[in-house]
Protein backbone atom coordinates (compact mmCIF):
# COMPACT_ATOMS: atom_id res chain seq x y z
CA UNK A 1 0.00 0.00 0.00
CA UNK A 2 1.63 3.33 -1.13
CA UNK A 3 0.69 6.22 1.04
CA UNK A 4 -1.66 8.97 -1.04
CA UNK A 5 0.25 11.94 -1.96
CA UNK A 6 -2.03 14.95 -2.21
CA UNK A 7 -1.95 18.15 -4.24
CA UNK A 8 -2.13 21.48 -2.52
CA UNK A 9 -4.93 22.76 -4.31
CA UNK A 10 -7.25 19.76 -3.12
CA UNK A 11 -6.98 20.29 0.02
CA UNK A 12 -10.05 20.66 1.79
CA UNK A 13 -9.66 22.63 5.60
CA UNK A 14 -11.88 23.01 8.29
CA UNK A 15 -11.96 25.25 10.96
CA UNK A 16 -11.94 23.62 14.12
CA UNK A 17 -12.49 25.73 18.06
CA UNK A 18 -11.39 24.84 21.36
CA UNK A 19 -12.13 26.39 24.46
CA UNK A 20 -8.71 26.30 26.51
CA UNK A 21 -10.74 27.32 30.31
CA UNK A 22 -9.32 24.71 32.74
CA UNK A 23 -7.44 22.75 30.31
CA UNK A 24 -4.26 21.89 30.74
CA UNK A 25 -1.10 23.78 28.93
CA UNK A 26 0.93 20.31 27.32
CA UNK A 27 -2.90 18.39 26.52
CA UNK A 28 -4.18 21.22 24.67
CA UNK A 29 -0.81 22.16 22.63
CA UNK A 30 -0.36 18.40 21.55
CA UNK A 31 -3.84 18.07 20.44
CA UNK A 32 -3.85 21.45 18.71
CA UNK A 33 -0.77 20.72 17.07
CA UNK A 34 -1.74 17.19 15.77
CA UNK A 35 -4.86 18.92 14.07
CA UNK A 36 -2.48 21.97 12.52
CA UNK A 37 -0.51 18.78 10.96
CA UNK A 38 -3.60 17.70 9.54
CA UNK A 39 -2.17 14.37 11.53
CA UNK A 40 -6.19 13.25 12.30
CA UNK A 41 -7.26 13.14 8.34
CA UNK A 42 -6.54 9.93 6.23
CA UNK A 43 -5.00 11.76 3.36
CA UNK A 44 -2.13 12.66 5.48
CA UNK A 45 1.17 13.22 3.84
CA UNK A 46 4.18 14.15 6.24
CA UNK A 47 5.56 16.13 3.20
CA UNK A 48 2.25 18.15 2.19
CA UNK A 49 0.44 21.03 3.99
CA UNK A 50 -3.03 19.55 4.90
CA UNK A 51 -3.80 20.55 8.29
CA UNK A 52 -6.74 22.35 9.53
CA UNK A 53 -7.73 26.15 10.95
CA UNK A 54 -8.00 25.86 14.70
CA UNK A 55 -9.02 29.06 16.84
CA UNK A 56 -8.64 28.79 20.79
CA UNK A 57 -10.76 30.63 22.69
CA UNK A 58 -10.23 31.17 26.62
CA UNK A 59 -6.22 31.41 26.41
CA UNK A 60 -5.52 33.07 29.32
CA UNK A 61 -7.75 30.17 31.73
CA UNK A 62 -5.15 27.95 30.65
CA UNK A 63 -3.85 25.89 33.21
CA UNK A 64 -0.65 24.92 34.49
CA UNK A 65 0.01 21.76 36.59
CA UNK A 66 2.07 22.00 40.07
CA UNK A 67 4.43 25.05 40.69
CA UNK A 68 4.46 25.58 37.00
CA UNK A 69 3.41 29.27 37.43
CA UNK A 70 6.17 30.47 39.13
CA UNK A 71 8.95 27.40 38.20
CA UNK A 72 8.56 27.40 34.52
CA UNK A 73 10.89 29.59 32.69
CA UNK A 74 11.00 30.96 28.95
CA UNK A 75 14.65 31.64 28.31
CA UNK A 76 15.91 33.95 25.43
CA UNK A 77 19.13 34.85 24.25
CA UNK A 78 20.01 38.53 22.53
CA UNK A 79 23.61 36.92 21.07
CA UNK A 80 25.00 39.79 22.81
CA UNK A 81 26.95 39.53 25.98
CA UNK A 82 24.40 39.97 29.56
CA UNK A 83 21.57 39.34 26.63
CA UNK A 84 19.97 36.83 28.97
CA UNK A 85 16.36 37.14 29.31
CA UNK A 86 14.34 34.75 32.07
CA UNK A 87 11.03 35.16 32.72
CA UNK A 88 8.52 32.96 34.39
CA UNK A 89 5.17 31.45 33.21
CA UNK A 90 2.88 34.11 35.27
CA UNK A 91 5.19 36.76 34.00
CA UNK A 92 4.72 35.86 30.15
CA UNK A 93 1.06 35.44 30.93
CA UNK A 94 0.65 39.07 32.58
CA UNK A 95 2.20 40.25 29.45
CA UNK A 96 0.02 38.71 26.93
CA UNK A 97 -1.98 35.17 28.20
CA UNK A 98 -1.72 33.93 24.22
CA UNK A 99 1.79 33.88 24.05
CA UNK A 100 2.35 30.97 26.61
CA UNK A 101 0.26 28.31 24.00
CA UNK A 102 1.94 30.14 21.11
CA UNK A 103 4.86 28.50 22.39
CA UNK A 104 3.84 25.33 23.51
CA UNK A 105 2.37 24.89 20.31
CA UNK A 106 5.07 25.72 18.29
CA UNK A 107 7.45 23.50 20.40
CA UNK A 108 5.44 20.40 19.23
CA UNK A 109 5.22 20.87 15.45
CA UNK A 110 8.50 19.67 14.24
CA UNK A 111 11.44 22.22 12.79
CA UNK A 112 10.88 22.14 9.52
CA UNK A 113 9.28 24.56 6.36
CA UNK A 114 6.01 23.64 7.26
CA UNK A 115 6.01 25.19 10.59
CA UNK A 116 5.57 28.95 10.13
CA UNK A 117 2.61 27.90 7.53
CA UNK A 118 0.86 25.63 10.24
CA UNK A 119 1.56 28.28 12.84
CA UNK A 120 -0.66 30.88 10.71
CA UNK A 121 -3.29 28.94 10.84
CA UNK A 122 -3.44 29.06 14.90
CA UNK A 123 -5.68 31.89 15.82
CA UNK A 124 -5.53 32.36 19.77
CA UNK A 125 -8.21 34.53 21.71
CA UNK A 126 -7.57 35.52 25.33
CA UNK A 127 -11.12 36.17 25.90
CA UNK A 128 -14.20 33.67 25.13
CA UNK A 129 -15.23 36.48 22.06
CA UNK A 130 -13.77 35.74 18.33
CA UNK A 131 -13.49 36.70 15.37
CA UNK A 132 -14.32 33.44 13.42
CA UNK A 133 -17.86 32.96 13.69
CA UNK A 134 -18.61 32.91 9.53
CA UNK A 135 -16.41 29.61 9.30
CA UNK A 136 -18.94 27.73 11.56
CA UNK A 137 -15.86 26.08 13.23
CA UNK A 138 -16.33 22.46 14.91
CA UNK A 139 -15.53 22.00 18.57
CA UNK A 140 -12.55 20.14 18.94
CA UNK A 141 -13.32 16.98 20.53
CA UNK A 142 -10.82 14.52 22.60
CA UNK A 143 -8.85 17.22 24.97
CA UNK A 144 -8.76 15.90 28.60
Amino acid sequence: MTTPLIAQKDVQRDWYIVDADGKTLGRLAARVAFVLAGKHKSSYTPNADSGDFVVVINAGKVHLSGKKWTKKEYIKHSQYPGGLRRRTASQVHAADPTEIIETAVRGMLPINHLRARRMKRLRLFAAADHAHEAQKPKVLQGIA
